[in-house]
Order: structure tokens, then C-alpha cells, then sequence
């Protein structure tokens, strides 16, 4: 089998540079929030959180998961997960929550941002019980007030969520519009709520349309690296016009390249889906490891993590609490049970036309990670689809070894290129 070399290309396009443009102006805001005292922030959780309710009070909403991953990407998160290590944090601990603590117990200046100490700690307790300890934590360190919303798991076989749940979880958007009345002093306004709900429902239903441009053949973008460029307005800016501007161009710029057959890679040679996120201190190199096989991912369960969109879900601004609520019950991949994983995944293999599952298995998240074995041998024993798991983290650079994770990917390749020629062998009339 001849060996293949790493692809040299350029993986940068028009939407990554207003990407950079919105999202600096986004960490603009903390800064001026944390040194100038310019408006009182929120933290929040990715995984379906009420942002338009935080955002129609003019609270600056912060991430602690996206401070985490951006020091993981400039590479300097280690010292910060020491830090929280010596203070008694498990090596085991989640690194998103070891990074976050180590850098807010400093000064929290970042190559990116300032971040602000919170007026309010909003805990949208969606599939993950670590959240609690962590914005407990946080809470205590920082002696702001916390709201935990506590968000009942999806556990109806039919997928949806109970009347009762839905009424449930209204009823405490209620009280958080009390909550952020009396810290912001602001009343609550309806039709602002109304008016960003409404971004928020035009911005998932662009966004949909994206991810089903990647059904075509080749996809004109990568559904794993090129859409954690897109998630990053999705998730932070949702509910802005900024946002929505952000996926009109984008849409326009994808819908161009299907019209024109351009694609990430200069060929197309295999499609595949992906599960879990990406290790993050490392992803130019993971990158790589599938583009030097022509191996473009078409659809991926980590952009589902803050919203499912893809199968049907949309804000209304007509019910602005109960879709708000029925997005942090049901339309986000944290808060599903390991069946409707395990068909979301499906879906995608089989209308997404795909070769391939991987699933990228993060050591320090064993909550996200458990049962990861059993979903490959579903795939490959059940369906019969070809998979390959790999480990690594999200954030802490100590789990990443470049040579193991080289040998694992081209061995897995190999395969598929082997099946492929096989399969053209037996096919007089080719395969795509």
C-alpha cells in the first residue's frame, strides 16, 4: 500500500475570517466587562442553555467550557490544570473544569480575553452531573449567586420529552426572569425576549441547511473541523442579529461551492462520521491524520452538543419560554439516552451516504466517554459499519500521542481502502 502524505493545503476560507472578526468582538465585551465594569455577565453551560432569556436582561453571557477550549487551542492550558491539580482536583477530573478553575482562581487574563467575575452563575444541568460540582465551585469561589435549572433527562422511548417536564421547566425560566430582574434592575421585557428567540429560530434553521449541504458529494465543507468554526457564532452569538448575518453569509458561501463541486480537500475519497469532540491542543494535527486520506467528515455528533437542529428543531418566538424549554429537554445531544445516540448516528451514516464511523473517546469526560465500546460494537457487529475508536482529551496535552493516534488512523484507512478496491473489483460498474 503506498504511502500517504500529509495533504498541504489551506483550510481557512471567508467564513473563518469573520469568524475571528464577530468572535473578537464577542471577547472584546468580557475584557471591557472584567476592566471596565461595561454590564453584568452570566455564566453559562453549552449543552441547551436559555441564553435569549440571559441576553434580554443585556447580560454578557460567559462560557466557561469555551474559556477552557480556547486555552486548550492557544496551547497554554497545562500550567492551568496544574495549578487546579496542586489545589486537590483529580488528575481524572474533567480538564475543561481543571482549566476553568486554575484560570479563574488567577487573574483570568488570557491571550483572548479578560474574563469578567460573574453577576450570576446560571447551571443549565443538562446530561452531565459535573456541571453542578463545577459551578458550585465556582459559586463558592467567586461568592456570586447561582440558579441551578434542573433539566429532566430524556427518558420516554418515543424521545420526547412529558407535558409535566415541559411544564417543569417553563416554570423555572419563570423564576430565572425574576432572578435577573432583581440583579440587573431591568424589567422583563416579552417582545425583546420575542424579537431574540426569533434570531435564535432563523439562526438553527440556517444552520440545519448547512449541515444538509454535506449530503452532497464531494461535501463542500468538514462537518467535524471546519463546523467547529461555525459553532463558535452558534453557540455564543445565538440570539444576536450579528449571529444570524454570521449564517446567511455562511450559507450563501457553502451553497456556492456544492454549485461549484469545491470541497475541503482536494479530493474526496472517503466520508465519514465522527463522534465525541476533538482534542483540542492538537487540532491541526488530528486534522491532518484524515485529510492526508482524502477523508472529509460529513456529519458530526459534537456540533450537536449546544442544539440539534438538523432533524426538525426551530425556536418560535410565538412560545418563547416553552421552546426555550423543549431545546434543553430534548433538541441537544447531552440530555439524550444511548438509543437515540446510537440512531442519531445511524441517520447520519445512512443519509449522510457515509463509509465510516470513528469515535474519538476523551479520557477526562467518562461520563460523555462511557459506553463508547459498545457503540463500536454495535456499529461494526450490528449494522456492519466500519468503525475505529481512538482516545485522547479535549484539553489536557499529557493524553496526546501523535505516533500511537498516526498508526491507529492510516491502519484504519488502509482497511477501508482495501474494502473499496474489493468491492470495485466485484462491481463492473464502479462504485463512486
Amino acid at each position: 500500500m503506498a504511502k500517504k502524505e500529509a495533504v498541504k493545503t489551506s483550510y481557512q476560507g471567508q467564513i473563518h475570517l469573520l469568524q475571528k472578526d464577530l468572535m473578537g468582538d464577542y471577547f472584546a465585551s468580557l475584557t471591557r466587562a472584567a476592566e471596565q465594569g461595561e454590564g453584568k455577565s452570566a455564566y453559562m453551560l453549552i449543552s441547551g442553555n436559555p441564553v435569549e432569556l440571559v441576553l434580554a436582561f443585556d447580560m454578557i453571557p460567559v462560557y466557561p467550557e469555551i474559556n477552557a477550549l480556547q486555552l486548550a487551542v492557544k496551547k497554554v492550558a497545562l500550567p492551568y490544570i496544574l495549578k487546579a491539580e496542586e489545589m486537590g482536583y483529580s488528575i481524572d477530573n474533567c480538564a475543561y473544569v481543571k482549566a476553568d478553575v486554575g484560570l479563574f482562581l488567577g487573574d483570568r487574563k488570557t491571550p483572548f480575553a479578560t474574563i469578567p467575575s460573574p453577576s450570576l452563575i446560571l447551571c443549565n444541568y443538562v446530561g452531565c452531573n459535573v456541571y453542578l460540582q463545577w459551578f458550585e465551585h465556582l459559586a463558592e469561589y467567586s461568592q456570586a449567586e447561582i440558579f441551578n435549572l434542573d433539566i429532566p433527562f430524556n427518558r420516554h422511548p418515543s424521545g420526547k420529552p412529558s407535558k409535566q417536564d415541559l411544564e417543569y421547566v417553563v416554570k423555572q425560566l419563570e423564576e430565572l426572569i425574576e432572578v435577573c430582574e432583581r440583579i440587573t434592575g431591568k424589567k422583563f421585557d416579552y417582545q425583546k425576549l420575542q424579537k431574540i428567540v426569533s434570531y435564535s429560530g432563523q439562526t438553527g434553521e440556517l444552520w440545519s441547511r448547512i449541515k444538509g449541504l454535506t449530503k452532497h458529494i464531494p461535501s463542500p465543507f468538514d462537518a467535524y473541523f471546519d463546523s467547529v468554526t461555525m459553532m463558535a457564532p452558534l453557540y455564543c452569538l445565538r440570539g444576536t442579529e450579528g449571529g444570524l448575518r454570521f449564517f446567511e453569509t455562511a450559507y450563501k458561501e457553502m451553497e456556492e461551492k456544492v454549485r461549484l463541486g469545491m470541497g475541503p480537500l482536494p479530493q474526496e475519497r472517503f466520508r465519514f462520521v465522527i463522534e465525541g469532540p476533538p482534542p483540542w491542543p492538537y487540532l491541526r494535527t488530528f486534522r491532518d491524520l484524515f485529510a492526508k486520506w482524502g477523508a472529509v467528515a460529513v456529519a458530526s455528533t459534537y456540533s450537536t452538543v449546544g442544539g440539534l437542529w438538523e432533524f426538525g428543531f426551530q425556536h418560535d418566538p410565538n412560545r418563547p419560554l416553552e421552546s426555550i424549554a423543549e431545546h434543553m429537554l430534548e433538541w441537544n445531544l447531552t440530555n439524550r439516552n444511548f438509543l437515540q445516540r446510537y440512531d442519531q448516528i445511524r441517520r447520519y451514516v445512512e443519509e449522510w451516504s457515509a463509509d465510516a464511523l470513528v469515535i474519538h473517546s476523551v479520557k477526562s469526560c467518562r461520563l460523555f466517554s462511557a459506553g463508547q465500546g459498545d457503540m463500536r460494537e454495535y456499529f461494526t457487529k450490528e449494522l456492519g459499519i466500519p468503525t475505529l475508536l481512538i482516545e485522547s482529551d479535549i484539553e489536557d496535552p499529557r493524553y496526546f500521542s501523535e505516533a500511537q493516534m498516526k498508526t491507529r488512523v492510516d491502519a484504519f484507512f488502509e482497511s477501508l481502502e482495501h474494502r473499496k478496491i474489493l468491492r470495485q473489483a466485484s462491481a463492473p460498474g464502479g462504485e463512486r
